[in-house]
């Protein structure tokens, strides 16, 4: 079977990055049904529902073997340990977010997200920055600096959203497992404590699964909400340019923005009209160097191309 270039984009990657991101979109609706049942009872159920959507998923593909293999090495096991508890930090502080009227700040979070990846990849892993992607990143830092200024404190949802997805993704990359199998050996692991608390909480009088239908399926369906677009990122991103990618992952902090403004009323205002703006300066010129590289790496392959003996 013939490869796909690297400089091509696929029509089933595109789907499945359109999916997830759609989705993540969306989630603040869904999460806003929950704003009676606490933060951490929510992510308890989110992990334990998740199971079942990844464990089927694997099974499908007939790839449990790798999830065996991987109990079996221990600094395997530590690794994962490591990139669920930044990812479990990272749900918790969404969805408290969304419950206490902070969605925009949420999107402030997974908008400076990219450029905080730029950063932390030239700082850790010595990757040069262009100079556009330094203007970047210093308009981003100005931006929070403005909003700090005004509040008198940092703005911690959108810091705290950045740096537990920021380093969640530096780790994941180090985990050698596959996404769908990377994904389900985290929710094992969480599963245990996540069980423990709820089993906890429901023999202290507490819990809201089972006290009425409503509640108990909003909480079942944070399973699948949470493994089916972690799922369709992964698959979408194999199958996608990095600047498609990177472009298309403003698709949900936009939504986020929108849904918090328009249909949450949360206020829009002060420092915020000064440092969104600035934030989305940032991204068209983070965008604009991804779409450079593209085209350069487009133009070396063609060129390699032509140079091969027929």
């Amino acid at each position: 079977m013939e490869r796909r270039p690297q400089y091509a984009d696929s029509p089933k990657g595109f789907a499945f990055a359109l999916a997830a991101y759609g989705i993540w979109g969306f989630l603040p609706l869904y999460m806003k049904l929950l704003s009676d049942i606490p933060p951490v009872e929510v992510i308890a159920h989110r992990i334990i529902w998740s199971l079942p959507v990844a464990g089927a998923v694997l099974l499908a593909q007939r790839r449990t073997d790798d999830i065996r293999a991987a109990i079996a090495r221990p600094r395997l096991l530590l690794m994962a340990a490591l990139t669920a508890s930044l990812v479990t930090v990272n749900w918790l502080i969404y969805v408290w977010s969304i419950i206490n009227d902070h969605a925009l700040e949420a999107a402030l979070g997974y908008y400076i997200n990219p450029l905080f990846s730029v950063t932390l990849a030239a700082l850790l892993l010595g990757e040069r920055l262009s100079p556009l992607q330094l203007a970047a990143v210093g308009l981003a830092a100005l931006a929070v600096t403005i909003l700090t200024a005004e509040t008198g404190s940092l703005p911690l949802v959108a810091v705290g959203l950045t740096f537990s997805w920021g380093f969640y993704a530096f780790f994941k990359r180090s985990l050698p497992l596959g996404p769908n199998q990377g994904f389900t050996l985290e929710v094992m692991l969480l599963c245990l404590p996540a069980l423990g608390y709820l089993v906890w909480l429901h023999l202290n009088g507490g819990g809201h699964f089972g006290r009425s239908w409503s509640a108990s399926l909003l909480l079942i369906g944070t399973g699948p909400l949470t493994a089916i677009p972690l799922m369709c990122y992964a698959n979408g991103a194999k199958l996608l340019r990095l600047s498609t990618i990177g472009i298309m992952q403003y698709i949900t902090p936009t939504m986020i923005f929108f849904i918090a403004v328009w249909l949450f009323d949360e206020p829009f205002e002060g420092a915020q009209l000064i440092a969104f703006p600035l934030i989305w300066a940032a991204l068209l010129i983070y965008c604009y160097t991804l779409m450079q590289s593209a085209r350069a790496r487009r133009r070396a392959a063609q060129s390699e191309a032509s140079l091969r003996p027929e």
